[in-house]
């Protein structure tokens, strides 16, 4: 696994828990303005970076509320900022229920983490089964006969699993719970997928942060967090069974295996869920995490300034994405977007992105 970079660390320490708000001297070019969204904390590292550099260079700061998901989404809904974000994407009904558009930021992984006594990162292979009923509360010990027939070469302890999950509405567990439900019957029929749900076993934690602290806390636990967050806290990933039946770790290039087939084209309302991909060097777990916005804004330079900031996290993001990890976008996929924005989007009646 690679390390963050000394720039991310030191900027993830200097921003607060929950909220970005990064500020430099504006330049004289730009009057001072502030976009405000709130949402997902799977993106939260590269929104950071991204917000950072984009104010530097235009004098546009970005607030942005990491509180989850389900936070962003009823927010949005409340017009309480200029967007939402979510790594559950709305159908294309709830969408035009809502009056509202999404389109795909970024892609990424969802990683289970663990803190066992004797093991080292990328040691333990876990299949889907024993990932699910780990969270199902079937399997309650490390050295349990199942685990250890997955894992021969290791001397697992006689110590008990903690399970560790989201406390809060969860894009990250939306995507975590898809996958549980896609490769096992009894998750899904139990439990099943949603941004938070009713979980069989477990201590909850809020955010990504909140998770990752109680496993780093916690011996003997497991937990799932957005790949940047394993790697900035140097924490003990596992490799996972993926749909081609190899053991893989998570890496930018899994992610990018994951994504590779992916058919935007023909995703109604860019809906696409990327988990359980085929492929043999594929990660299961990954996922994209989509921008929400009202197709109808009520101010025409909010909106433009909004589509400003993305179209220029889009061009000019790459490069800090992929030393986060982050998978970017397609070229491909970045044209039908910005094609959509100039169709769907008018303020006041008048189209907002040409």
């Amino acid at each position: 696994m690679k390390k963050g970079t000394q720039f991310f660390k030191i900027l993830l320490m200097t921003l607060t828990v929950c909220s970005l708000f990064v500020t430099v001297p504006m330049t004289p070019a730009h009057a001072a303005t502030t976009i405000n969204g709130a949402g997902a904390t799977f993106p939260f590292p590269v929104y950071g970076q991204w917000a950072y550099l984009y104010e530097k260079e235009t004098g546009v700061r970005l607030n942005y509320q990491s509180i989850g998901s389900g936070g962003g989404i009823k927010q949005i809904k409340a017009k309480t900022v200029d967007f939402g974000a979510s790594d559950a994407p709305l159908t294309a009904e709830a969408l035009n229920a809502a009056g509202l558009m999404q389109f795909p930021m970024i892609m990424g992984g969802v990683v289970p983490v663990v803190h066992v006594e004797g093991i080292k990162p990328g040691q333990l292979r876990l299949s889907a089964d024993l990932l699910a009923d780990i969270y199902l509360g079937k399997i309650t010990k490390w050295n349990d006969a199942r685990i250890a027939a997955e894992n021969k070469a290791l001397k697992l302890p006689n110590q008990d699993i903690t399970v560790v999950h989201r406390a809060d509405g969860s894009g990250t567990t939306w995507i975590f719970t898809n996958y549980l439900t896609k490769v096992s019957p009894a998750w899904a029929s139990k439990v099943g997928n949603d941004k938070a749900v009713a979980w069989p076993a477990g201590v909850g934690g809020k955010g990504n942060e909140g998770v990752a602290a109680y496993v780093q806390r916690v011996k003997g636990s497991i937990g799932y967090v957005e790949y940047a967050y394993a790697l900035q806290n140097k924490m003990n990933y596992v490799l996972l069974q993926n749909h081609a039946g190899q053991f893989v770790a998570p890496t930018s290039e899994a992610f990018q295996a994951a994504a590779a087939n992916a058919d935007w084209a023909h995703a109604a309302g860019y809906y696409m869920v990327l988990t359980d991909q085929p492929g043999a060097q594929s990660w299961p777990i990954t996922g994209a995490s989509f921008i929400l916005v009202y197709k109808d804004q009520a101010n025409p330079q909010t909106a433009k300034t909004v589509l400003d900031f993305f179209a220029w996290c889009y061009k000019n993001g790459q490069p800090t994405a992929l030393k986060l990890d982050y998978v970017p976008m397609p070229e491909a996929v970045i044209t039908m977007v910005e094609k959509t924005w100039a169709k769907d989007i008018r303020a006041k009646g008048q189209q907002v992105w040409k």
